[in-house]
């Protein structure tokens, strides 16, 4: 009882919702029509739609009838946000448990009885223990934990090498976390004196905010568009350094009489936009290079789209 869980809304009726459990074999539960919302109902398909996954709070279960009566207004934010979460992290491990079964021709309920559940059970979440697996350290640990305390010291018996590796490259692939890139975009000029000199100073500022965990590049897109990237595990905290970058880049070539203008705040990017980038930059060079071919002061324009801040040849950094 009160219990959060994941359901998909199967069907609305007169009195409510009927629903799939999806955490419990897909059992058939009902959210009652004044258990949908806290507020007045106007419409009820503007609440719920069928399809779709919804987190509720389990009422009452009638083992004898087969009645689960649920509640969506009674989950909290806090609720709701720790069922989605640990809705994700399930359906992961399934999708895990169920590859690993289909690649090794082993029977998916035995795996779940001799290691999924067993894991379950003293990691809090098997999710957590896969996350543990990641490094070979922990790996014979785990599997040792399960022998001692499950199977009295004895082998796991369906852990065969074969299941073994499937599961192991299976949680390596899934749950190693992969570099977010962060990005900036900037407008910045400076027809002050030595103006290139001064937007290369602002650069320099800006790179200066790497640490070991993030380093800050910036480059010249066409001018007078900058952008300053970035890689990292924890995108809130590449969010943060690419700011102070970008903050530091403007505090530099304002203080030369330049101008800077943040078109695009730092934000987490996805790989069309990078491509995106990618040929603007490509279609760039391609117009440097067919003007740079048409004029005398080659060497000059050449400069001005390909300046580095270190005084290198080319701009990227």
């Amino acid at each position: 009882m009160d219990d959060v869980v994941m359901v998909q809304i199967r069907s609305i009726a007169e009195m409510g919702a009927y629903v799939s459990l999806l955490e419990y074999g897909n059992i058939e539960g009902m959210i009652l029509l004044s258990e949908l919302s806290r507020r007045r109902i106007r419409s009820v398909q503007k609440l719920i739609k069928v399809g779709r996954s919804e987190p509720v709070m389990v009422l009452r279960v009638d083992k004898e009838k087969g009645y689960i009566d649920l509640s969506k207004r009674r989950v909290a934010a806090e609720d709701l946000a720790k069922c989605e979460e640990k809705f994700a992290k399930s359906k992961l491990v399934h999708t895990i448990m169920k590859h690993v079964a289909e690649t090794t021709g082993t029977d998916v309920e035995e795996l779940y009885k001799q290691i999924g559940w067993p894991l379950y059970k003293l990691y809090g979440h098997a999710h957590n223990a896969f996350s543990m697996m990641i490094t070979d350290e922990e790996t014979e640990a785990i599997f040792q934990r399960i022998k001692d305390e499950v199977f009295d010291g004895k082998d796991i018996p369906i852990l065969t090498p074969d299941v073994k590796e499937g599961l192991l490259k299976n949680i390596r692939r899934r749950l190693t976390p992969q570099p977010i890139k962060i990005r900036a975009d900037v407008e910045m000029t400076c027809f002050n004196y030595d103006g290139i000199e001064h937007i290369k100073t602002a650069m320099r500022a800006a790179q200066g905010c790497s640490n070991e965990e993030c380093e800050i590049k910036m480059r010249l897109v066409a001018p007078p568009l900058y952008v300053l990237t970035t890689m990292t595990l924890n995108k809130s905290k590449g969010v943060e350094l690419l700011s102070e970058a970008v903050e530091a880049c403007q505090k530099s070539i304002e203080s030369n009489k330049g101008q800077m203008r943040v078109k695009e705040a730092a934000r987490a990017v996805s790989e069309k936009e990078e491509r995106m980038l990618q040929e603007e930059l490509e279609a760039a060079e391609r117009a440097n290079r067919e003007v740079g071919g048409d004029s005398d002061s080659e060497g000059d324009y050449e400069e001005g789209m390909q300046m580095d801040v270190n005084a290198a040849p080319a701009l990227a950094m």
